[in-house]
């Protein structure tokens, strides 16, 4: 496969905590069904990866948030039919998640965007949860599971 037959996805992500051992999620409403999801999304073309995750997180859950560190790289090819638009072309999923911290905001929802709830879960409440799954990959980085 030549570089130009694929489409290429850079999104961030945050695994955030808070002191009762619970983790942050949004609830995403694009799919097929509405499913709970790591804080984060695309990368826009003039951002890092860090300002991104910054910047979803606000728009996703309230919250202002400091990147913190890496906790790693996923990435998953996904075949034209399962798309979510009408293309032809595979897409190329890079996914990268940090470790954030709460620094200010409140929890409010996101108003016309691609989540539309956001809310906190023990660990044991994720794994009942219909989700996708950079949930489960990036609980795993981050050591909680």
């Amino acid at each position: 496969m030549h570089y130009t037959d694929y489409d290429t996805r850079l999104a961030a992500y945050a695994v955030i905590t808070d002191d009762q051992g619970r983790v942050l999620l949004a609830l995403w409403n694009e799919g097929s069904r509405r499913q709970w999801t790591m804080p984060g999304g695309g990368v826009e073309l003039d951002e890092g990866v860090e300002q991104a995750v910054v910047r979803e997180v606000r728009e996703e859950t309230g919250y202002d948030v400091v990147a913190g560190a890496l906790l790693g790289v996923d990435t998953y090819v996904l075949p034209p039919h399962r798309r979510l638009n009408d293309s032809n072309r595979s897409l190329k999923a890079v996914r990268t998640v940090f470790r954030a911290e709460i620094v200010g905001g409140e929890l409010t929802p996101e108003r016309d965007g691609s989540t539309d709830e956001a809310r906190w879960f023990t660990l044991d409440e994720v794994r009942g949860l219909d989700r996708v799954s950079i949930v489960d990959i990036s609980l795993r980085l981050a050591g909680l599971v």
